[in-house]
């Protein structure tokens, strides 16, 4: 499978917030998926920008662990820098419908 901002995206869907459980993408936590060349190597070095839902959430090293874990497995992946983001802030309007559902938000 090549490596695409789709499927990062479907890989991070992996990583599940210990409080909520529903994934970080269903979540709206990633923002931004880009990649880097890395020098002398096929690999790339993938960028993701996320944010939590709160600036405060006891759970960001976990997510940003989980992100890092599950992105640096998959083939074509050299290095993995995740950035956490405060802006624009996080609200219930960046989930999907599935987390909604999920979470009894309608």
């Amino acid at each position: 499978m090549a490596l695409s901002e789709d499927t990062v995206r479907e890989q991070l869907k992996n990583v599940i917030d210990p409080e909520l459980f529903v994934n970080i993408v269903d979540l709206g936590l990633v923002y931004e998926v880009n990649f880097e060349d890395i020098e002398d190597s096929e690999d790339k070095k993938v960028l993701i920008d996320m944010t939590m839902t709160s600036p405060a959430c006891p759970a960001g090293p976990q997510l940003i662990g989980g992100a890092k874990q599950f992105v640096s497995q998959m083939e074509g992946v050299g290095d993995v820098d995740v950035k956490i983001v405060m802006d624009p802030p996080w609200s219930p309007d960046r989930m999907t419908e599935d987390a909604r559902d999920q979470l009894g938000i309608f």
